[in-house]
This record gives C-alpha cells, sequence and structure tokens, in this order.
C-alpha cells in the first residue's frame, strides 16, 4: 500500500509517549520541514509510527508505502530528499532497492537511512557499500529518527547549495571567458582594420580573409581553437601597412622600384606590431602609463604570436621568389601559406586603386597559374576543395560601393 501524507493515527509500537516538543528543528535549518521523505517497509504499522514521528516534529511532505515492488517508481514519481527504507524485506529486500537506486546517477546523492532489527555486521557493511548514509534501529525511536533525518538532509541541503553555487559559478565563469573572448576578437578586427583602412575603405577585406584561412585549415585538418586563432591571426596579416607612406599605399599605378622596396617592408612592420617587445621598448612604454602595462600583458597572446608568423610570411612564395626573406616550400610558416592563397583570392575579387574586381572563373585561373610557383599545391587544392563555402563567405561580407 502506498500513502502520501497520510493522517491516520499512529500506531506506537514502542509504548513511549512523544510531542513534537520532544524534537525541535535546529537553528536555522526549519526550511528541512518541507523536504519530502519518503517511507518504504513492507509492514504498514512500522510505516505508520515513522510517519506520525515525523509528521509531529513537523516534516510537511511524507510519501509512503508497503509494497517493496513500487519503491522505485514511487520515487522517480515523488523525488524524494530522503529515503527510509526498511533492510529486510520479502522478495525485494532493502538492499536490493538501494542498490537500483544508486546504478542511477540522479540517485547518486539521495539520502537513504537504513530501518533494521538486524546487528549482522556483514549485512551493514554490504549497505555501506551500496551507499547508505545512515542506520536506524527498530523499533524506532523517535529522539534518535528526528536528529538522523535532520542531519542527513542537512548534509544533502549543504552539498545542494554548493552544487549549486558551482553550476552558477561556472556559468559566470563561462560568460565572463566569453565576454573577454569577444573583447579580444573586437579589438583584434579593430587594429586589423586600423591597417586596412589605409586602403579599404570598408574593413570587410580582413573578415574575408580570416575566414577563407579558416576554411582552408579546415579543409587541411585543423581543428578547434587552431581553427580560432588562425582565423583571428590572419585578419592581422597587413596590419604593417600602417607603416607605409599613403603616397606609396594608394597610388593608383604600377609602383617603382624604389616604392615597391618601401611597400615590401610591411611585412617587417606588421612582425614588429604583432611580437612581443624588447626589454627596453616594454619599459619606455610602460613607463607612459599603467595603462600601456596593462596591455602588454597580454604580449604572450598566441593569436599575435600567429599574426607577427602571418604578417612576415604572407607574401613569401613557394619557389622562393617572394619577400622579405626568400622562403621557399615548406620552410615557408604553414599560416604564412594558407594566408597567402586566402589573401590574393580575395585580391584579385575586390576592387583596388590600381584594378577592378576579376569575376570568380578568372580569379580561380589565376590562382591555378600560381601553383608550384606562389601557392604551395597542398593549400591550393584544400582552398578549391571549399569553393562553395569560399563563395558564401565572399556573399557575406561583400563590399557595398
Amino acid at each position: 500500500m502506498t500513502t502520501i501524507d497520510s493522517e491516520s493515527p499512529a500506531a506506537n509500537k514502542t509504548g513511549a509517549a512523544f510531542k513534537a516538543s520532544d524534537v525541535r528543528f535546529p537553528q536555522g535549518d526549519r526550511n528541512l520541514r518541507t523536504s519530502k521523505v519518503m517511507i518504504v517497509d513492507d509492514e504498514p504499522a512500522n510505516v505508520e509510527v515513522a510517519r506520525r514521528y515525523l509528521s509531529l516534529a513537523g516534516y510537511e511532505q511524507i510519501v509512503t508505502t508497503s509494497e517493496p515492488h513500487d519503491a522505485i517508481a514511487l520515487a522517480y514519481d515523488q523525488q524524494p530528499d530522503v529515503v527510509l527504507l526498511d533492510m529486510v524485506m520479502p522478495q525485494v529486500s532493502g538492499l536490493d532497492i538501494l542498490a537500483a537506486l544508486r546504478a542511477d546517477p540522479h540517485w547518486s546523492r539521495l539520502p537513504v537511512v537504513i530501518l533494521t532489527t538486524l546487528t549482522d555486521q556483514a549485512m551493514k557493511r554490504k549497505a555501506l557499500d551500496l551507499g547508505a548514509n545512515d542506520f536506524l534501529m527498530k523499533p524506532i525511536d523517535p529522539t534518535e529518527l528526528i536528529p538522523r533525518v535532520n542531519n542527513v538532509l542537512s548534509l544533502k541541503q549543504h552539498h545542494d547549495h554548493l552544487t549549486r553555487y558551482s553550476r552558477e559559478l561556472e556559468a559566470e565563469v563561462f560568460r565572463r571567458t566569453a565576454d573577454l573572448i569577444r573583447s579580444r576578437q573586437e579589438v583584434i578586427h579593430c587594429l586589423a582594420r586600423a591597417g586596412e583602412f589605409r586602403d579599404d575603405d570598408t574593413g570587410q577585406h580582413v573578415l574575408r580573409v580570416g575566414r577563407y584561412a579558416c576554411l582552408i585549415a579546415r579543409q587541411l585538418g585543423w581543428q578547434g581553437e587552431r581553427l580560432e586563432i588562425l582565423e583571428q591571426a590572419a585578419q592581422l596579416h597587413d596590419i604593417g601597412k600602417i607603416g607605409v607612406p599613403d603616397a606609396i599605399l594608394l597610388k593608383p599605378g604600377k609602383l617603382t622600384p624604389e616604392e615597391f622596396e618601401i611597400m615590401q617592408k610591411h611585412s617587417g612592420y606588421g612582425r614588429r606590431i604583432t611580437q612581443n617587445l624588447g626589454d627596453h621598448e616594454v619599459n619606455t612604454l610602460a613607463c607612459h602609463t599603467e595603462m600601456g602595462a596593462r596591455l602588454l600583458e597580454a604580449s604572450d597572446s598566441p593569436v599575435l604570436t600567429m599574426a607577427a608568423t602571418i604578417a612576415l610570411s604572407h607574401h613569401e612564395k613557394w619557389d622562393g621568389s617572394g619577400y622579405p626573406l626568400g622562403l621557399a616550400g615548406d620552410d615557408i610558416p604553414i599560416e604564412g601559406r594558407i594566408t597567402a592563397v586566402a589573401d590574393v583570392f580575395d585580391a584579385l575579387s575586390s576592387r583596388r586603386p590600381y584594378k577592378p574586381p576579376f569575376h570568380l572563373n578568372q580569379c580561380m585561373e589565376i590562382l591555378e597559374e600560381g601553383r608550384g610557383k606562389h601557392f604551395d599545391p597542398t593549400v591550393l587544392d584544400a582552398f578549391f576543395h571549399c569553393r562553395a563555402e569560399i563563395v558564401r563567405v565572399q556573399l557575406q561580407h561583400a563590399d557595398v560601393d
């Protein structure tokens, strides 16, 4: 038989007089009375005794059953905060029920107090191994029952509080981390656009190159954080343009050899902007303002480290004819080789002071002509394999005249 919040008279088998005033809730723990207590015992009289004692002590939600087979289903239905469980019952023992409860992680922290007349230490040890929290000898003594129930519920509430606090703290850390990541991305984008605005009115170029580089790298097998770092770092590939005079950067015609030599220096400028400062430079900047010192705390950023490599190497060519170092083949860092394809494609497909945008097929043909000369063939193949995604990015971040 299963009952919930029964109000029938108690069958006090101990013969002891018991009043609500005999056992009080600990100070500060009066909210325990709202906890739900579940009693499982095949003897209805025993169930009623325990229920009555708990009710007199102030517990308001009491669920009971004298049918052991119903215990698990009742637990899932009622979601108790503590279970008083008879150990010795026919067909389904208290140990069977306890084992079934503990098999579900949902009930791993559910307090279970074993009711028993046994003094067999081996049985108690087995119950403890299965996860019993406490024992109470029958016939039930209310002066032991109420404190034990109070204690296990107090521990559960404390654990529940810690669990909630941990989840809230984890959520707060996640939120703040997301804010920091978003802020870092905004700063990187602003820095990238600061260089790109020198010769690009929209700044969409840096976004597109970052996305293209990410798509190529994913096709090459890059995953997770490495992809995120590359996408952000590739946006800074031309940050060194800040150091190039407008007369050269914005010149509509062909550059003279002297002008082109100055233009080539932007790779080195970009590396100097994104790499760690020397001790002398750090001391000089930090002396000017406390904010400068705070900014320098991020000097070991993996994004800036990769950005420095890309800024210096994305104009190198597979055959060694590029600049500024004349690297060739696999000596060119992979992130530079990836960004080279992404950057040239975007330059070809976008309007520049010296040319109109080329059609997509024409861009692809020019890239193919650079296979093994300008571009790493493997990287170029990866770019061609994700052509559809490249076009989607191109449309999503198109320049608007």
